[in-house]
């Protein structure tokens, strides 16, 4: 199976260490996901490469919880984060530009998540794997617009 990915861009007024502080901040997901209502890092974690935080996620259809693994962590660069250690990969790039920064948010639905979805659901599979990726092209650029409202409200 090849991953799926997909990404989207905006500009943000605000420097790209301050937005990384914001996004990097996984106890304000809720504020910004249309997915994601609330996250809590793991005892003891910081926001480092290799932490893990739980995800409350909803939906209309159903509510789950996800745990993530903190895959990059590089203060006004980057932060990217591994749902279930190796399923799929959510991150925000940041980037300086003329009137501040450039927000791109990036994921990929990675093989052994689409493994998983396959092992979990059978024939079903395609259409769970098609629905994530609808999920995904639809929420990022909602994701970003909140993102850039929080940032430039201050």
């Amino acid at each position: 199976m090849e991953s799926r990915t997909h990404a989207g861009s905006i500009v943000v007024a605000t420097t790209p260490e301050e937005l990384y502080d914001l996004v990097s901040d996984v106890t304000r997901t809720g504020e910004w996901s249309p997915v994601c209502t609330a996250c809590w890092w793991d005892e003891g974690a910081t926001g480092q490469v290799g932490d893990w935080f739980t995800g409350h996620n909803e939906t209309p259809d159903r509510t789950w919880e996800t745990r993530s693994q903190v895959a990059a962590a590089e203060r006004g660069r980057e932060f990217a984060w591994l749902v279930g250690g190796k399923l799929a990969r959510w991150g925000f790039v940041l980037e300086p530009v003329d009137g501040g920064t450039r927000l791109t948010e990036t994921w990929e639905f990675l093989p052994a998540g689409q493994e998983m979805f396959v092992e979990r659901y059978g024939e079903d599979a395609p259409r769970q794997v098609e629905e994530r990726t609808r999920a995904a092209h639809a929420g990022i650029p909602v994701t970003l617009a909140a993102v850039k409202r929080i940032a430039e409200a201050g």
